[in-house]
């Protein structure tokens, strides 16, 4: 049996080959891959070769937004059997450090997670994974929207982070593929009013289209718009999915009192100018967060009941033949791409 695999050879270069068939272990299933997403770290991966001490060393799989069919299972395994559609979790923790066995799996040390480097991805035919981080989904979701489970827990980790509620103003700084999974939690957990900033118009115009108040950030003063829709209060919680100095402190600023700002994206490594003079005057809670920990259940029933519309982001569908292109399109036109899909 076959197992073409797309690896990253070198920056911005990916080739077609074959790859091992994956061992199943008594607690593992194999999965025949039916989509995948193109994921922001796996275009800076793509780009640069590394994010941060995760260091590309070719030939090297990328891809981690992942659902597809189980053909085989170990001989341990007793919830899942072939045929049964799933998605996959793809950060498997040690179970056995203090992070794991206080419940913050998330936080593992030791995590095996896809596509990070030394641990390959799975833009491949055939993988295998454990049992216990795979889970099934409805006949009724598709393979792409079980794909897209992953960055959608993100997004519910965001909102459960900055608690929020029913009635909420929430401002979401950043209108990419998680900034629009946040967007679509808040909305899920009750927020009646969210704004978004964004520098890109296709990213502000799906946004509008998901029900958001949009400020295009290189026009307009995202706080300025803000206070004014909020007779000066503020919002309850501003989520920062971009991570840079400009847009914490914008976070910070648009905050209302005694309000909550939850850092989620990684744009920079390190944030210049934190103003520490507001956060504390206003006394502000700041947060962030990494991934996410058991929400994948969630996320599947949200999306299942038709309650979250996850499918509504994707902008560009490729098929697995081409994945090339579909890298090089969602590199080079960023201005277009507000999320790529690769379907097998």
């Amino acid at each position: 049996m076959s197992n073409k695999t797309f690896y990253m050879t070198d920056l911005e270069k990916l080739e077609v080959g074959e790859a091992p068939m994956p061992k199943v272990g008594p607690d593992d299933v194999m999965i025949k891959v039916q989509s995948v997403g193109v994921c922001g770290s796996d275009l800076h991966y793509y780009h640069t070769g590394s994010i941060g001490n995760f260091i590309v060393k070719p030939p090297f799989i990328l891809g981690h937004e992942a659902a597809g069919i189980i053909e085989e299972v170990g001989e341990n395994v007793k919830n899942l059997k072939p045929g049964d559609r799933v998605c996959m979790e793809p950060g498997v923790p040690c179970m056995k450090c203090e992070e794991c066995l206080t419940g913050h799996y998330n936080l593992c040390k030791d995590v095996k997670f896809w596509a990070t480097p030394p641990y390959d991805g799975v833009l491949s035919e055939h993988i295998s994974h454990p049992a216990a981080f795979t889970f099934k989904i409805p006949d009724n979701m598709s393979f792409t929207e079980g794909a897209l489970v992953e960055p959608l827990a993100i997004g519910l980790h965001a909102c459960n982070t900055g608690n929020v509620k029913l009635g909420q103003t929430v401002v979401i700084v950043g209108a990419g593929c998680i900034g629009l999974v946040t967007l679509l939690a808040a909305k899920a957990y009750g927020a009646t009013r969210i704004i978004v900033g964004d520098v890109l118009d296709k990213r502000l115009e799906k946004a509008r289209e998901l029900g958001a108040i949009t400020v295009n950030t290189k026009d307009d003063d995202l706080v300025k718009k803000v206070m004014e829709l909020t007779e000066g209060r503020g919002a309850d919680v501003c989520i920062d999915c971009a991570g840079f100095s400009a847009t914490v402190d914008a976070c910070l600023s648009a905050a209302k009192p005694a309000g909550m700002v939850v850092i989620v994206g990684l744009g920079a490594d390190r944030v210049d100018g934190f103003n520490t003079s507001m956060m504390s005057v206003k006394e502000l809670t700041v947060k962030s967060i990494f991934r996410y920990r058991n929400l994948y259940p969630t996320a599947i029933n949200a999306i299942a009941d038709g309650r979250i519309n996850v499918g509504a982001i994707v902008s560009h569908r490729f098929k697995f033949d081409d994945t090339i292109d579909a890298f090089a399109t969602c590199h080079k036109d960023i201005r277009n791409v507000v999320k790529g899909v690769i379907e097998y």
